[in-house]
């Protein structure tokens, strides 16, 4: 593991290494080990993961030096455990209203991916440890395909933002835009109004939904499906409507896209 240089510049506390094996794991031990002097929003990016974790256990490919690869820490000890899918919701919609401002087909794909067209450009993976009732620290961990022409694993629709323009793209700038909206919306779960702030961010999600509209295919544990999207439940819960006009519910992993 070697340290690279971090843009002067950088408006967040910045950890910026060529190598790691996750940056999840990397900031998780800061905190462990430092305790309540690693700030909020302090973020850790690298060059290259040799073993970056993605939902379902899956790995993310990712060529040396040309995408995001980051993690970063919030402490959220206002909100209620049961509250917790409001963070994967800002961070999603941080992310995706960054990205808007290369292409208008950019959306997220339940629970927290991010889809251009039917192509995944980012992948997010959110750890939260509770204190008691309340979430004690959350920490993001993401990859962002910016610059990256080809890929080769045997992952089925990956595509990068340089793929979408045809452009290089300045990673750095992006991820201190991405923070800073995750630190307006943040900011917004901490007010006194913060009860119609949630509804907004919720209406804004259900908004940026991947296939929001008309019937798709579907796979649960009882098969393949078509159904239509109903709702976000604010646990994360999926609704669907099938063909049958019945009403079927998921938590994270029960349900699948077929793409």
């Amino acid at each position: 593991m070697s340290m690279k240089p971090c843009p002067e510049t950088f408006p967040y506390p910045l950890i910026a290494l060529d190598e790691t094996d996750s940056t999840n794991r990397y900031i998780s031990q800061l905190c462990n080990e430092l305790q309540e002097s690693v700030a909020e929003l302090t973020t850790v990016t690298a060059e290259f993961q040799t073993a970056g974790k993605g939902q379902r256990g899956n790995t993310w490919e990712a060529e040396r030096g040309k995408n995001l690869l980051f993690s970063f820490v919030l402490y959220p000890t206002f909100l209620e455990a049961r509250r917790q899918f409001i963070l994967s919701q800002i961070v999603s919609l941080s992310i995706k209203e960054e990205l808007d401002r290369w292409s208008d087909e950019i959306t997220i794909k339940w629970p927290n991916d991010i889809y251009w067209r039917d192509k995944k450009i980012c992948g997010i993976l959110i750890e939260n440890d509770l204190s008691g009732h309340f979430i004690g620290r959350s920490i993001s961990g993401i990859g962002i395909n910016i610059n990256q022409n080809e890929f080769h694993s045997d992952a089925p629709n990956p595509v990068s933002l340089k793929q979408i323009t045809g452009q290089e793209h300045d990673r750095y700038e992006i991820l201190s835009h991405i923070l800073k909206r995750v630190q307006i919306y943040y900011n917004g779960l901490q007010t006194e109004d913060s009860g119609t702030y949630t509804a907004e961010i919720t209406a804004r999600y259900a908004r940026s939904l991947f296939r929001r509209r008309g019937f798709h295919p579907y796979e649960d544990a009882g098969g393949k499906f078509s159904a239509r999207l109903l709702r976000v439940e604010q646990d994360g819960r999926f609704v669907l409507e099938d063909e049958n006009g019945k009403e079927r519910e998921y938590l994270f992993k029960e349900v699948q896209y077929i793409i």
